[in-house]
């Protein structure tokens, strides 16, 4: 038996073993891709052996899924929730949270199975996240919310994917986009007509 099965000295196996597994996957498969992390390689990381790993997960596709569903359970609450934000704030808002977007792209890139559960929760998300925007598009009182929001969430995850391919930030320029996008769907001949009386 190596060292690394036996576990790391002078911790006891299984205390926080799972967050431990959970970390280091959320961190590796972040740095180098969930295909290129081996299982011997997140064990390490992670400090546990094989056989802990598997008492915690059924396998790499388990532990894949469980990391996509602690990302962003609630869809950027820190943005939709806040009650001190205009809708239309909110919707700018998004911009400046580049994170939640990564895993889920990356999921959906790396793994070819549509109904993998990595790809089935990205999905998901992706289709909430949408959802979210279109609900602030509505209450900021765009005429076609659906649209908006479809727009905002293809440009967000359109920037976070050229930051990824580039190694570049492109969310200020995303950003800037967005304000457009979003005043010209904020500015109906109504809005006009009400500003042209004020």
């Amino acid at each position: 038996m190596t060292e690394l099965e036996k576990g790391p000295q002078g911790r006891r196996r299984g205390r926080g073993a799972r967050e431990r597994i959970i970390s280091a996957s959320q961190q590796l498969f972040r740095h180098q891709g969930i295909n290129s992390t081996g299982m011997d390689q997140l064990c390490a990381a992670a400090e546990v052996s094989k056989r802990t790993l598997y008492q915690h997960f059924t396998g790499k596709d388990d532990l894949i899924a469980e990391c996509l569903r602690r990302f962003d359970p609630d869809v950027l609450p820190e943005v939709f929730d806040r009650a001190d934000l205009t809708p239309r704030d909110r919707l700018l808002a998004v911009f400046e949270i580049h994170a939640p977007l990564c895993p889920f792209i990356a999921a959906a890139v790396e793994i070819p199975d549509p109904e993998h559960p990595a790809r089935v929760l990205a999905r998901d998300y992706k289709l909430a996240f949408a959802a979210r925007l279109t609900d602030s598009a509505r209450e900021a009182g765009a005429p076609d919310p659906e649209q908006l929001g479809e727009q905002l969430a293809l440009l967000l995850d359109g920037a976070s994917a050229r930051s990824r391919v580039l190694d570049t930030e492109t969310l200020a320029t995303a950003a800037a986009i967005a304000v457009v996008l979003v005043d010209r769907a904020l500015t109906t001949p109504t809005h006009q007509n009400e500003n042209h009386f004020q």
